[in-house]
């Protein structure tokens, strides 16, 4: 199943101009300010793209959004268990 979104512009816009490259980077935009806000997950994106999880990588980059979010608290116990594993080698 699909939805449609419309978009409405004045008169004097150039529609008649709006091509598929344009369409496309319409689509890249929706799409991954869902993903940014948390809407939607990577994998998710990367198929509404139709394109790879590498490819959604560059996407991300190209739009500033951080491939992986966490909060002070989970880097901090992250490390202190990464200390934790290399203590015991």
């Amino acid at each position: 199943m699909t939805k449609q979104i419309t978009l409405k512009f004045p008169i004097e816009f150039p529609v008649n101009e709006i091509d598929e490259e344009i369409l496309k980077i319409v689509k890249e935009i929706f799409v991954l300010e869902f993903l940014r806000k948390g809407k939607i997950s990577q994998g998710k994106a990367a198929e509404l793209l139709e394109i790879s999880r590498y490819d959604l990588f560059d996407l991300m980059a190209k739009y500033d959004i951080p491939a992986f979010e966490a909060t002070k608290e989970e880097l901090k116990e992250g490390l202190k268990n990464l200390k934790e594993v290399f203590m015991k080698k």
